[in-house]
């Protein structure tokens, strides 16, 4: 990638350009006092455009003293655009240069056509990225002098820039404190501060700030990444009854929280096996929120249910997946068998994997195993057959735990003939059997006075 078609710090690319790629080729190779006469002598003319291309490339960010120099240069031939202005004012800032900022913001109000709230939102970020949040604040209290209104969306920006740096949650406070006297705050105001509490998991701090927002702006049903972060501060913290109260307030308002919040939350509460209040949080969600949840959100629930036991609800989730768009797949479905396995529900497991089958999704190699020897305690013996069966048309891997539970299970049911069989199949397959395992066949056998057949065993297992 050349020059100048290298990304920006903001992310943006920009086009290849032959001009640009001139100029840049001479910021990022001429020494810094030379710059200006290289420019000169390579017999191209700037433009506006290009002075914006050139100046948004990482070359003049990592070269600020040369990239000024270009800047100079190009405006003795070009009215600079508003863009070029803040992109040499962010560079000098983004280099901590803030004296030659300054200049740079002085010049640009008297021959740039006026700084802009996009230039002071520079000056802030750059302080805050040094930590220098007093100068920050001693910024914005000066806009009013380059004919700004320091209204909320100044504030937001040097809100948003102050909860960037580290440790800034509390310093946006401050400053919220300070000036809210002054500058109204707007609901971007306290979406931002809330945003910078759940990154510092400060519940206590952001019931407080959810009080002042309410009485300030009030409730707004657009507000909703004001209510994402507030309530996932709560549950994240423990507190998952307060956020079901808190949500029953913002019903009562017309107000719900987005999909972020209930992702969140859905994730808090599997991590900590609270099925109750996950299935409040996810009755809020489909049924009065009118948030369809995603396929990581379905599989989390359903996992959830399982573990606890609530299997006929985990079957309602499956069966209302495909009406929300989302289709289960096999840690879906394995979740569902692990919960039947784990509940000892025999009868369930065994129509659930013919449930299985027919939607071509396959039992895990431990779930199979589990349901085996679930099976055998169950006595259903041709259950557990059609798992084994299950296991070698579809050569499901690992399979020596299922082999372990089909042998010693069989075994104890004496079907000797089966086991005969099925022995063969797990020699053709190259399962390991247990030392255990192949003398507990030879116990029994012997025992049962089968020594032929169990002969016929020892001899294949020999030849492997």
């Amino acid at each position: 990638m050349s020059a100048a078609a290298e990304k920006s710090p903001d992310g943006e690319e920009a086009e290849a350009n032959p001009r640009a790629e001139a100029f840049l080729d001479i910021i990022g190779r001429v020494p810094m006092g030379e710059v200006e006469a290289a420019l000169s002598d390579c017999g191209i003319g700037p433009t506006a455009e290009v002075a914006e291309q050139v100046l948004k490339s990482r070359v003049c960010y990592s070269r600020p003293k040369s990239a000024v120099r270009f800047f100079r240069w190009a405006a003795q031939s070009v009215e600079h655009t508003a863009y070029s202005w803040n992109l040499v004012i962010d560079i000098l800032g983004k280099a901590a240069m803030f004296e030659p900022m300054w200049d740079a913001v002085r010049s640009m109000n008297q021959e740039g056509g006026g700084v802009t709230v996009a230039t002071f939102a520079s000056v802030f970020a750059s302080y805050c990225a040094r930590g220098s949040f007093k100068e920050a604040v001693a910024a914005f209290d000066v806009m009013g002098g380059y004919g700004l209104k320091p209204d909320a969306v100044a504030l937001n920006s040097l809100l948003s820039a102050v909860c960037r740096a580290e440790g800034g949650a509390q310093a946006a406070l401050d400053v919220f404190e300070r000036t809210k006297a002054t500058v109204p705050p707007d609901a971007d105001t306290f979406a931002i501060l809330l945003e910078a509490l759940e990154n510092e998991g400060n519940a206590e701090r952001a019931k407080s700030v959810v009080g002042e927002m309410a009485i300030r702006v009030g409730w707004d049903p657009a507000n909703v990444p004001a209510y994402d972060s507030f309530l996932s501060t709560l549950v994240r913290s423990g507190q998952c009854d307060e956020a079901l109260k808190f949500l029953q307030v913002m019903r009562s308002k017309g107000c719900f929280p987005g999909i972020n919040f209930f992702a969140n939350a859905v994730d808090t509460v599997v991590r900590k096996g609270d099925y109750a209040n996950g299935i409040d949080f996810w009755h809020i969600m489909v049924s009065e929120a009118g948030v369809v949840p995603n396929f990581s959100m379905y599989n989390a629930m359903i996992a959830l249910c399982c573990n606890v036991g609530s299997l006929d609800y985990a079957l309602g989730m499956l069966d209302e997946m495909p009406l929300n768009g989302v289709f289960a797949d096999s840690v879906t479905y394995n979740a569902i068998l692990d919960g039947f396995i784990k509940h000892h529900k025999a009868r369930e497991a065994e129509s659930f994997l013919k449930e299985m089958s027919k939607n071509e999704q396959l039992p895990t190699a431990s779930n199979c195993a589990a349901a085996i020897r679930l099976f055998f305690m169950e006595f259903n013996p041709s259950a557990a057959i059609s798992v084994w069966c299950c296991v070698v048309e579809h050569s499901i891997t690992p399979a020596k735990d299922s082999a372990r539970e089909l042998i010693e299970g069989l075994l104890d049911f004496g079907r000797f003939t089966e086991v005969k069989k099925r022995a063969d199949e797990i020699i053709d397959m190259r399962v390991e059997l247990s030392q255990y395992t192949i003398e507990k066949m030879k116990r029994a056998f012997v025992k049962a006075d089968k020594q032929q057949l169990y002969d016929h065993i020892a001899r294949r297992l020999k030849r492997r």
